[in-house]
Protein backbone atom coordinates (compact mmCIF):
# COMPACT_ATOMS: atom_id res chain seq x y z
CA UNK A 1 0.00 0.00 0.00
CA UNK A 2 1.34 3.78 -0.83
CA UNK A 3 0.22 6.90 -0.29
CA UNK A 4 -1.12 9.34 -2.65
CA UNK A 5 -1.91 12.97 -2.94
CA UNK A 6 -4.64 14.20 -5.65
CA UNK A 7 -3.57 17.93 -6.00
CA UNK A 8 -6.96 20.10 -7.71
CA UNK A 9 -6.51 22.84 -10.31
CA UNK A 10 -9.77 24.81 -11.32
CA UNK A 11 -11.45 27.86 -11.84
CA UNK A 12 -9.85 28.93 -7.90
CA UNK A 13 -6.87 28.04 -8.56
CA UNK A 14 -4.78 24.98 -6.80
CA UNK A 15 -5.17 23.35 -4.02
CA UNK A 16 -2.48 21.30 -3.08
CA UNK A 17 -3.52 17.78 -1.09
CA UNK A 18 -0.75 17.31 1.93
CA UNK A 19 -2.83 14.58 3.45
CA UNK A 20 -3.32 12.04 0.53
CA UNK A 21 -4.46 8.43 0.78
CA UNK A 22 -3.29 4.77 1.35
CA UNK A 23 -3.95 2.84 -1.76
CA UNK A 24 -3.19 -0.67 -3.22
CA UNK A 25 -3.68 0.02 -7.05
CA UNK A 26 -4.07 1.96 -10.29
CA UNK A 27 -8.29 0.97 -9.83
CA UNK A 28 -8.21 2.10 -6.87
CA UNK A 29 -6.65 5.79 -7.71
CA UNK A 30 -8.77 6.02 -10.55
CA UNK A 31 -11.75 5.69 -8.58
CA UNK A 32 -10.50 8.02 -6.20
CA UNK A 33 -10.17 10.40 -8.73
CA UNK A 34 -13.21 9.81 -10.46
CA UNK A 35 -15.09 10.26 -7.30
CA UNK A 36 -13.17 13.55 -7.04
CA UNK A 37 -14.24 14.87 -10.34
CA UNK A 38 -17.68 13.62 -9.73
CA UNK A 39 -18.07 16.15 -6.44
CA UNK A 40 -16.21 19.24 -8.41
CA UNK A 41 -19.36 18.52 -11.29
CA UNK A 42 -22.08 18.13 -9.02
CA UNK A 43 -20.62 21.78 -6.94
CA UNK A 44 -19.26 23.72 -9.36
CA UNK A 45 -21.33 22.95 -13.01
CA UNK A 46 -24.58 24.39 -11.78
CA UNK A 47 -22.46 27.72 -11.06
CA UNK A 48 -20.87 28.35 -14.34
CA UNK A 49 -22.02 27.27 -17.89
CA UNK A 50 -18.18 25.96 -18.38
CA UNK A 51 -15.15 25.02 -16.83
CA UNK A 52 -12.49 22.74 -16.45
CA UNK A 53 -10.86 20.88 -13.30
CA UNK A 54 -7.66 18.67 -13.34
CA UNK A 55 -6.48 16.00 -10.70
CA UNK A 56 -2.69 15.24 -10.80
CA UNK A 57 -1.53 12.68 -8.67
CA UNK A 58 1.49 12.29 -6.99
CA UNK A 59 2.92 9.38 -5.14
CA UNK A 60 4.40 9.35 -1.59
CA UNK A 61 8.02 10.68 -3.54
CA UNK A 62 5.79 13.72 -4.70
CA UNK A 63 6.70 12.30 -8.09
CA UNK A 64 3.32 12.93 -10.59
CA UNK A 65 1.78 9.42 -11.81
CA UNK A 66 -1.55 10.27 -13.34
CA UNK A 67 -3.57 13.41 -14.22
CA UNK A 68 -7.19 13.57 -14.99
CA UNK A 69 -9.38 16.56 -16.54
CA UNK A 70 -12.94 17.47 -16.01
CA UNK A 71 -13.81 19.87 -18.84
CA UNK A 72 -17.89 21.26 -19.26
CA UNK A 73 -19.26 23.43 -21.62
CA UNK A 74 -22.91 24.67 -22.28
CA UNK A 75 -24.16 26.41 -24.91
CA UNK A 76 -27.64 27.67 -25.11
CA UNK A 77 -28.35 27.24 -28.91
CA UNK A 78 -30.95 30.32 -28.77
CA UNK A 79 -27.62 32.66 -27.74
CA UNK A 80 -26.17 31.52 -31.32
CA UNK A 81 -26.70 33.86 -34.11
CA UNK A 82 -27.65 32.05 -36.97
CA UNK A 83 -25.00 31.76 -40.35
Amino acid sequence: MSRYFFDLQNGDGPVRDDSGLELDSRAEITREVGRILLDIARDEIPEQPRGTASIVVRDDNGRAVSVANLTFSNLWLDDVAPR
